[in-house]
C-alpha cells in the first residue's frame, strides 16, 4: 500500500532529525561522521591481545603504537618482541607510552632494548622543571593502527592483569574494545600523528600516514573521538547523547566520577523515563577509593538511575550504548581527569547491529553484578553482596583517574559545606570528617612548627615562579 502524504511527512520530519542529531553530534565530539566501516566488537584480552598481534605480525609499512602503558611482564615481553620483530624486518614502528601510566611498571632497560631494535620510542609528559603541574596531564589513549588497513581502539593496556592467572584462579579484568577497518583508520591514525607531533618531529611527509582503505565494504557510520586537554570533546558529546535518548542508556565505566552537569543529564534522562543503568567495579583497584565513589550514588539513585557493582576482580571497559542504535567504546572514563586532563580515543558507532551487540555484552555483564539500591536513611547497600570481593593481578596499577574522581567528589562536598549551593548528603559526612581532620592537623602542624611547614610551600613558589621564567625567557627569545 502507497505511503500517505501525512506518513511520507513523518518520515522526512524523523529524517531530518536524525541528521540534525548527527550534526550537532560531530560538532559536540569535533569529529566526522565517517561511514563505510567495518567494525568487529571484542571481549577481554583474550579476543582483543590476538588480534593486536596478528595485525602487528602481518605489517607491512608501519605500526603505531599507543597502549598508555606496558608492563614488564610476559605478556609484555610478547608484545615487545613483536614490535621488534617488525622493526627488523624495516617495518616502520612508533610507540608512544605515558610516563605516569608506566611509572614502576617497565624498566629503563625495557624501552633501550626496543630502541636499540629499530622501534621508534616516544614518552608523553615526563616530569619537566618548567612545568610543575604537568603530570596532570596524561596520554591515556589505548591503539594499534597497521598500514592504514586496520586499527584498534579499546579500554585494555598491555598486561598480566588483563590475563588472569588460571594457576591461581585469579579472573582477568573485563574488558571491551574493537577492531575497525575503513576510511575511519585514517582518523585513528591522524589523531596519533597529532600526539606523536607534540613530542618531537613529525612522522616524515614522505610516509603517508594513511595509505589507501577503500573497498572495505562496511555498512558502519563511526566518529573517532580523539579528545585533548581542555578540549572537553567527550563530555559534550555524552552530555548530549544522554539528552537525545529516548528510551536507554546503559554506561560501564571503571572510575565514574561525574561532574555536576553529566550527573544533572543522566537524572533528567532517567526521570523522564530513559532506562539509565551504571556498571561499575565492586572491587577497584585502589580499595580506600570504593567508599568515595559509592558516595557520589545516591542521587543517581533517587532520580531512577540503576546502579550495578561488577562482582570479579575488575571491570575496567568504558562503553555506552544508548537506544539500541548508539555506542560508544574507547579510553575514556567518566570523570573529570578524562574529560578535561587526557588525551583520550574513542569510537563513536551509529549502526544498529554493532549496538545491539554492545547491549546484549552489557546484559551478559549484569548477570556478574550486584544492583545497589537505597536503604534506610537513603543509604547506598548492595543485597546479598559477597563478604570479600575476589582481588586481581595488578592491584594499584590503574591510572590516576580514581584519585582524581574521589579528589573531585571531596572537593564537591566541601563547596557544598561552603557556599550551601545544595543540600548535603548524609554519606558525605565520612569525606567531610576525613577532611576536617587533614585540616585540623596542618593547622597544628602549622602553629607547632611554622618553618617545617613554610618550607615545602616557599619551594613550590619558587618552583613556580622559577619556571614561568624560563619560559617566559624561551618565548622572548622565539620571538
Amino acid at each position: 500500500m502507497p505511503a500517505t502524504r501525512t506518513q511520507r511527512d513523518d518520515h522526512q520530519t524523523r529524517r531530518a532529525l536524525r541528521e540534525m542529531a548527527d550534526h550537532a553530534l560531530s560538532r559536540a565530539a569535533g569529529a566526522p561522521l565517517v561511514g563505510g566501516n567495518q567494525v568487529v566488537l571484542l571481549k577481554d584480552a583474550a579476543e582483543n591481545y590476538p588480534a593486536w598481534l596478528r595485525a602487528i605480525k602481518a605489517a607491512r609499512h608501519h605500526v603505531y603504537f599507543e597502549p598508555f602503558y606496558i608492563r614488564e611482564d610476559e605478556i609484555g615481553r610478547e608484545f615487545a618482541d613483536a614490535l621488534i620483530a617488525k622493526a627488523r624486518e624495516g617495518v616502520r614502528v612508533l610507540v608512544i607510552y605515558d610516563w605516569l601510566g608506566d611509572f614502576g611498571k617497565t624498566s629503563r632497560r625495557f624501552w633501550n632494548a626496543m630502541r636499540a631494535a629499530g622501534v621508534e620510542v616516544r614518552c608523553y609528559n615526563p616530569p619537566r622543571f618548567d612545568s610543575p603541574f604537568g603530570l596532570i596531564s596524561r596520554d591515556h589513549r589505548k591503539m594499534v593502527a597497521v598500514d592504514g588497513a586496520v586499527g584498534f581502539i579499546s579500554g585494555l593496556c598491555v598486561g598480566r592483569e588483563w590475563v588472569g592467572d588460571p594457576q591461581r584462579s585469579i579472573a582477568p579484568w573485563r574488558d571491551t574494545g574493537i577492531e575497525v577497518r575503513g576510511p575511519a583508520v585514517a582518523c585513528i591514525e591522524e589523531a596519533f600523528a597529532e600526539i606523536w607531533t607534540t613530542m618531537g618531529p613529525p612522522i616524515p611527509e614522505h610516509e603517508p600516514i594513511v595509505p589507501s582503505s577503500a573497498g572495505s565494504g562496511g555498512d558502519v557510520d563511526m566518529l573517532i573521538i580523539a579528545t585533548l586537554p581542555a578540549t572537553a570533546r567527550a563530555i559534550r558529546a555524552g552530555e548530549l547523547i544522554a539528552a537525545i535518548a529516548r528510551k536507554r542508556l546503559w554506561l560501564t565505566d571503571p572510575y565514574f566520577g561525574g561532574a555536576s552537569t553529566y550527573v544533572q543529564a543522566l537524572r533528567a534522562a532517567a526521570r523522564d523515563g530513559v532506562d539509565v543503568r551504571l556498571l561499575v567495579p565492586n572491587a577497584m583497584d585502589i580499595r580506600l577509593l570504593r567508599p568515595i565513589s559509592r558516595s557520589g550514588y545516591r542521587p543517581l539513585l533517587q532520580a531512577g538511575v540503576r546502579i550495578f557493582e561488577w562482582n570479579g576482580t575488575m571491570i575496567h571497559a568504558k562503553t555506552s550504548v544508548a537506544d539500541g542504535r548508539w555506542a560508544r567504546v574507547g579510553s575514556t572514563n567518566l570523570n573529570l581527569a578524562s574529560w578535561f586532563g587526557n588525551c583520550e580515543l574513542d569510537a563513536g558507532i551509529e549502526n544498529i547491529a554493532f549496538a545491539g551487540k554492545l547491549e546484549r555484552m552489557f546484559l551478559e555483564d549484569l548477570n556478574n553484578s550486584i544492583e545497589l539500591v537505597l536503604g534506610p536513611n537513603a543509604k547506598v547497600l548492595a543485597p546479598g553482596q559477597p563478604r570479600r570481593i575476589e582481588r586481581g593481578l595488578g592491584e594499584r596499577s590503574g591510572s590516576a583517574g580514581p584519585a582524581v574522581a574521589g579528589a573531585v567528589r571531596i572537593g564537591n562536598a566541601i563547596e557544598a559545606a561552603f557556599t550551601n549551593r545544595r543540600v548535603l548528603e548524609a554519606v558525605e559526612a565520612r569525606l567531610l570528617l576525613v577532611v576536617a581532620l587533614i585540616v585540623l592537623a596542618l593547622t597544628i602542624l602549622l602553629v607547632l612548627f611554622p618553618r617545617l611547614m613554610a618550607y615545602p610551600f616557599a619551594a613550590l613558589l619558587a618552583w613556580i615562579g622559577a619556571s614561568l621564567l624560563y619560559r617566559a625567557w624561551k618565548l622572548r627569545n622565539q620571538t
